[in-house]
This record gives C-alpha cells, sequence and structure tokens, in this order.
C-alpha cells in the first residue's frame, strides 16, 4: 500500500498545507525578482534643489519627456539641504545638486559634496567665470544685483555704482537686506576681489552710516520702502524687479511707477551678478543621468525656461527671450569677476561685515 494511503486525513492536508506554502513562496519570489528587476530599469534622477520657483516644475516635466528619466525631488533651502548631504554621507540617493548662490556653490565644493565631472558640451555652453575651475559645478542663470531709487528724490548719476551708496550725500537714505544674506554676502566678496579688503570696508562703513534703517526684509521689501519713502535708495536682485514689472496688481503698479532702476558700474566694473548653478553629488548612484541632467540645463530650451519661466538670464549665448519685461530692460556690462573667486572672498566679507556693524 501506498504512503499517501497510510497518512491520517490531517497528515496529508498538512503535507498539502505544506506544499501550498512552498508554491506561494516560489511565486512571490519570481513576482518579487521581476518587480526588482523593473525598478531597476525604471530610470531615475534624485534631485536635491533649493530653487523653489514654481515655474521650474516645467523645466523638470520637459526632462521627463525628453528622456523618459523620471525626477525625485527634494526642496530645501540652501543651508538645510547642504546640511542633509553632510548628514546623509556615502548613503546619499542625491545625483544633482541645485543652489542659487556662488558662495553656497562655492563652499559645498570645499567640502567636498560634489564631484568633478568633464562635459564638452557643458565647457563649450557656459563661460569660464560662471563655472568651477575643476568642473565641481556650474552656474546656469545669472541674475544681476542693481539699484533701486526714488524717482522724486534722486537722480540716476546721483547712485549710478555701488560706490556711491557711501557718499555721505546720501546719509539717511540707503535700504538694504541684512548684510549676512548670500545675495549681499556675494555683492561684498566680489567688492573684495575687485578693490581690496581695505578699500570695502571703508565703503561698507559709509554704507552703515547712511542707513534709513537698520537691514530687513528680503529684496521686494527693499523696493516696496523705497516706493513708501522709507528711504531713497536701495539694492536688489534683478529678477525681484522684473516681478513687479510683470505683475497686475495695481500695487504693484503703484510702486513702479515711482521707482526707477538702473544698472550700476557700468562705467568702470560692470554690474555684479551672481549664479544659480548645479553639480553632480558626489555619491551619485544615477551619475549618467546626472551628467544628462546637468548638460540639459545648458540647452537653449531649458535656458529659456531660466529666462522665462523665473525671469533671469541665460548663462548660453543666443537663447530667445519670451520675455517682454525682461528684455525690455536691455543690455548691460556684467563684472567678469570670476564666481568661484567670489565664493572664495565670502568668509572674509563676513568679518568686514562684522567689523563695520552691517547687521
Amino acid at each position: 500500500m501506498g504512503r499517501r494511503a497510510t497518512l491520517g486525513r490531517g497528515e496529508a492536508w498538512l503535507e498539502f498545507s505544506l506544499r501550498a506554502v512552498v508554491v506561494v513562496a516560489v511565486l512571490a519570489s519570481i513576482l518579487s525578482a521581476r518587480q526588482g528587476s523593473a525598478q531597476a530599469r525604471e530610470a531615475v534622477l534624485n534631485l536635491y534643489s533649493a530653487r523653489h520657483y514654481q515655474t521650474d516644475e516645467a523645466l523638470y516635466a520637459n526632462f521627463t519627456k525628453q528622456t523618459g528619466v523620471k525626477i525625485n525631488r527634494i526642496e530645501l533651502n540652501d543651508d538645510a539641504l547642504l546640511q542633509r548631504l553632510k548628514s546623509e554621507g556615502a548613503n546619499s540617493p542625491a545625483d544633482v545638486v541645485l543652489l542659487v548662490d556662488a558662495a553656497r556653490l562655492w563652499r559645498a565644493q570645499q567640502d567636498g559634496l560634489f564631484q568633478p565631472i568633464q562635459s564638452k558640451v557643458l565647457n563649450e555652453r557656459i563661460p569660464a567665470n560662471l563655472r568651477a575651475d575643476d568642473g565641481s559645478w556650474y552656474g546656469f542663470s545669472t541674475r544681476a544685483r542693481v539699484i533701486v531709487y526714488d524717482k522724486a528724490k534722486l537722480k540716476p548719476e546721483d547712485v549710478d555704482t555701488y560706490e556711491k551708496l557711501a557718499d555721505p550725500k546720501l546719509k539717511g537714505m540707503v535700504c538694504t537686506r541684512s548684510g549676512s544674506h548670500p545675495y549681499m554676502l556675494s555683492l561684498i566678496a566680489a567688492m573684495i576681489e575687485r578693490n581690496g579688503e581695505a578699500a570695502t570696508e571703508k565703503w561698507a562703513r559709509g554704507v552703515v552710516a547712511n542707513m534709513a534703517r537698520d537691514p530687513k526684509g528680503g529684496d521686494t521689501d527693499q523696493i516696496r520702502a523705497v516706493a513708501a519713502g522709507e528711504c531713497a535708495v536701495a539694492l536688489t536682485n534683478s529678477y525681484y524687479w522684473v516681478r513687479l514689472l510683470r505683475s497686475a496688481d495695481p500695487k504693484d503698479k503703484e510702486v513702479v511707477a515711482k521707482v526707477g532702476y538702473l544698472w550700476p558700474n557700468q562705467a568702470t566694473s560692470g554690474t555684479h551678478i551672481n549664479v544659480s548653478g548645479g553639480a553632480v553629488a558626489r555619491h551619485a548612484p544615477n551619475r549618467d543621468h546626472a551628467i544628462r541632467f546637468l548638460e540639459y540645463l545648458a540647452s537653449p530650451e531649458a535656458q529659456a525656461y531660466f529666462a522665462n519661466g523665473n525671469n533671469e538670464w541665460p548663462v548660453v549665448k543666443g537663447v530667445n527671450l519670451d520675455n517682454p519685461a525682461l528684455a525690455a530692460l536691455g543690455s548691460f556690462k556684467a563684472e567678469t569677476v570670476p564666481v568661484s573667486a567670489i565664493g572664495r572672498s565670502t568668509a572674509a566679507a563676513q568679518r568686514l561685515l562684522d567689523r563695520v556693524g552691517y547687521r
């Protein structure tokens, strides 16, 4: 008599159950392997971005449409993002890092958070003064540090250079945001590179003496303060001014009507510019996709997104601007101080500001 005939009903059921469990386990293993294989085949890019502009959504969507590479994005401010990279170390999933200031790009480079790459596309399209010497990061858009002034109180020639903001004739008239903000630090670092630390410290003392109030608020707040008569002259990044120009809000139109703008230092060193830039993360698990994404950011199509979406200037020549407000500002002479040098002098700029009481 066979073995099955000798088994009791309970034992037969137990054997059947065990076999069923084995079959289910095998099927689950096969399914899991297939899912893992599918996930492995899925092209992804993990993006850590300090850019918080809603208009960038189209920029990222277009990359995915062109390449099939899905973008997983984390958005934090620059400092929090860099701290996260440091904390994650070699386990970081980040492939590409986007930051919005030359000083922070330089600091992240010094902290070893990026890996240098060699890209003929990037080296040909992006000017040398707007990228790191070793290929560890690249600037993809620029913004100018412009001067805005009360047209009823001042003439353009009264404030057509950064240096004139320290002129005693402007006592009680100057507004700025905090000197410790990266936009201000980068400007002052550039002045150190151009004029030397002693001359820049003298200038900073003069600006502090001319302030209408303690530094506060963002760049748009400085423009509004000029329009409100709280001060007569202020500094702002260009894209904040263009946002007001493009606004349909009657209050913004009133501000624009009262305030003039100009490109500083056109007869000398040129207007200070800063960059929004990107890099391949040091431990990027998808390095090839990361390089492809950076090269995409230097394409004419992507460069147009920076200009038309967030009122920034493309770094690549020959890009068509579909932004009448930005185009209406016209061309200007930009400073040529390498942004990497600006980053290098940022710490000296902060010490200088501390010495002169520039809050």
